[in-house]
């Protein structure tokens, strides 16, 4: 049993337990502060982490991203290659290769999401061509792609590189110039 001595005063038990009833509220009033206090550390936390992983992803695809440009140059300079090959200037065997190799790093850039952008016949898309060349055309419609000078490519969905394209111009666009011309 406690004495009046173990809680350091002779107050009456009744001023003690109301002594203890504040102390009790405080120290509950403490505890739900700290509770609100963790649950807004914990969802700080999450949200950091969430933001990390997107981080992340980003620096990925940038990085993907970079790589597959600087590999499309090394595909152009196969594609001359093999033309050149074709022309029957290199040995059957080294064309055989350089078509290997083309073919390969074509199915490696397939993999990580970068897909080429098929122009010839296809209406002009100004968003994924460059026209380097128009010619006048006799048929009615939309202009259209007639030549792929240099490939163009997407990667996952995103225009890595525009298509550099000969545009046969629609029969309408050739009166529409005529009146502008006058």
């Amino acid at each position: 049993m406690e004495s009046d001595e173990d809680h350091g005063t002779g107050d009456a038990p009744e001023v003690i337990v109301e002594t203890l009833k504040r102390e009790l509220a405080h120290e509950r009033k403490l505890n739900g502060e700290l509770l609100t206090r963790l649950k807004y550390a914990q969802s700080d936390l999450e949200n950091l982490r969430k933001r990390m992983d997107k981080e992340l992803k980003e620096a990925g695809e940038s990085l993907a991203r970079s790589l597959a440009v600087k590999m499309l140059v090394v595909q152009d300079e196969l594609d001359l290659a093999v033309k050149h090959a074709q022309g029957g200037r290199v040995d059957g065997e080294l064309s055989e290769g350089i078509a290997m190799v083309r073919r390969n790093l074509g199915s490696a850039l397939q993999s990580v999401g970068v897909e080429r952008i098929d122009s010839v016949g296809r209406p002009f898309d100004p968003s994924m061509h460059e026209a380097v060349e128009k010619v006048q055309g006799t048929s009615p419609g939309a202009d259209k792609v007639v030549e792929e000078v240099r490939a163009g490519f997407t990667f996952r969905g995103q225009l890595l590189r525009p298509s550099m394209v000969k545009v046969e111009l629609a029969q309408k666009a050739a009166k529409q110039e005529a009146k502008a011309n006058e």
